[in-house]
């Protein structure tokens, strides 16, 4: 009895083993052609197809340059790429499809999911991996130029074409990845190139892991790192992200939706916009968020910006252990309302502890080749800012055990705004949020207004040059505390203006 017991149990692990084999298979076994040039993608589409009917596997590619156009992903599908293998995008828009709405009237940005083409495609998918150590790569450039020139010859017309910078929008070009309403997702090992728009993004999933991965976004204009848009219970980890706009930037598109349970950490980002963001798009908000260990560098924003423009809720949002070099702003906390008819926002709830950054005086991006918008008007370095809108204010922020130095070399005779000017400084209530959107400002370190319950802690300002605006301006701010706060060369009185003492 005991002797048939193995034999059963060998059997069913041999059963067990066959099984799992049949779950994997190979470029080779495909006759994936891996030159370079011949598009794969039917093939590829075939085999996924094939596995998910059967509950599933792996396909996993060898050494080898395999050309696709958009791929969907499906339940219980992983794509393994060995080191040496990549999927290389086509320079054909017509190879990619937008498997969420085919066929719809892209005029109209209420008919789509905005930015839902991509390389890599999955709808309401569970349980897909995209793991290795090759590369995917769009090939981004191409593709874009390729989209521009069906649209001037009138071929393939993008109907919002940017005319002002003669270029098309970010919806008629694919990203690398589009996730949308996916649950248990992991992206892990690979390196990540070259999207034609915004690089890995993910509308609506649950339970996403994204580790180890190098994504390299800098191929065209406005190319997003990693988008998270009304996500929850995401952990992004060990990763270095460099990209053409926002690097690593958390969204809210829908009312009733937010970003809840969000970590990030031990990453390095660089980018030509803000690299940790919370926002633009802010309209469930962002709860529950812990970003941590990050290194910035070469940033033309802010290191960390947290925006709720759009009706969310900001909540419960902790920001440790950040190195930031070269970086343009540090911090940017900005509550607005860009559209009327919506609910006031919420910004209640943030810390930001153990943070050092370095604001260099010219651009960070000088070695860019894309670069940061141009601003409108000259102006003197641009301090940190807190800052709600009149009966709207920013509560309960917590700036702790934080060093900035800052360029200083302000000049008066480049621009100048006197203490009894800080109502001249525009509200802006629904402009887009960015660090210099208030124009000059008249402090150093950090302008706070229509704030509430401010808590400055162990922050150490520095100077490399003198500046002679105070270190801290507050106008309709209450409730704000100063516990050790050091000055540099010295400086102690005068540097902080509170408008409501005077």
């Amino acid at each position: 009895m005991k002797y048939r017991n193995y034999i059963l149990v060998a059997a069913m692990m041999l059963v067990a083993t066959v099984a799992e084999a049949a779950k994997t298979v190979s470029s080779t076994g495909l006759k994936l052609v891996a030159d370079g040039q011949t598009v794969n993608t039917p093939a590829i589409q075939r085999a996924i197809d094939d596995l998910s009917r059967k509950g599933g596997g792996t396909i996993v590619f060898e050494p080898g340059n395999y050309v696709i156009g958009t791929l969907e992903l499906r339940s219980n599908i992983e794509l393994h790429l060995k080191s040496g293998a990549t999927l290389l995008g086509s320079t054909n828009p017509y190879d990619y499809i937008d498997i969420t709405k085919e066929g719809a009237d892209r005029s109209d940005p209420k008919k789509w999911n905005y930015l839902s083409l991509a390389l890599i495609e999955a709808y309401q998918a569970k349980n897909i991996k995209l793991t290795g150590e090759g590369t995917i790569d769009a090939r981004g450039c191409e593709l874009a130029l390729a989209i521009d020139s069906l649209h001037k010859a009138g071929v393939r017309p993008d109907p919002n074409y940017f005319d002002r910078l003669n270029r098309p929008r970010e919806a008629m070009r694919p990203n690398l990845f589009t996730i949308n309403a996916c649950d248990g997702i992991e992206v892990s090992g690979l390196h990540l190139r070259n999207g034609a728009c915004w690089g890995l993004v993910f509308f609506q999933c649950k339970n996403l892991l994204i580790e180890r991965v190098d994504v390299l976004n800098r191929a065209y204009w406005n190319n997003d790192g990693i988008d998270i848009v009304d996500c929850q219970h995401v952990i992004i980890r060990d990763s270095h992200v460099d990209a053409a706009d926002d690097g690593i930037c958390l969204k809210s598109d829908k009312l009733e939706l937010a970003c809840d349970d969000i970590q990030v950490y031990n990453c390095a980002v660089e980018s030509s916009a803000s690299a940790i963001k919370f926002g633009t798009n802010s309209a469930g908000g962002f709860k529950n968020i812990t970003i941590r260990d990050i290194k910035v560098s070469n940033t033309f924003r802010s290191a960390i910006a947290i925006e709720a423009v759009d009706g969310g809720e900001v909540r419960n949002v902790l920001v440790e252990n950040i190195h930031a070099l070269n970086t343009g702003n540090p911090i940017f906390i900005r509550l607005g309302k860009r559209q009327a008819d919506r609910r006031d926002g919420i910004v209640d709830g943030v810390t930001i502890r153990n943070m050092v950054c370095e604001v260099p005086f010219e651009r960070p991006d000088v070695g860019y080749k894309l670069r940061g918008p141009i601003t409108n008007t000259m102006r003197n370095p641009m301090p940190s800012s807190i800052v709600g809108i009149p009966g709207v204010k920013v509560r309960n922020v917590l700036i702790d055990n934080v060093t900035i130095i800052y360029p200083g070399g302000a000049d008066k005779g480049l621009r100048y705004l006197t203490m009894g000017e800080l109502s001249k400084i525009p509200e802006q209530i629904n402009r887009y949020p960015e660090f210099d959107m208030f124009g000059e400002l008249p402090c150093y370190g950090f302008y706070v207004r229509h704030a509430d319950g401010v808590t400055f802690r162990n922050v150490n300002l520095l100077l490399r040059n003198d500046d002679f605006r105070p270190a801290f301006v507050l106008d309709d701010a209450s409730n704000v505390k100063f516990e050790n706060i050091s000055y540099p060369f010295g400086k102690t009185n005068g540097q902080i203006y509170d408008n409501s003492k005077q």
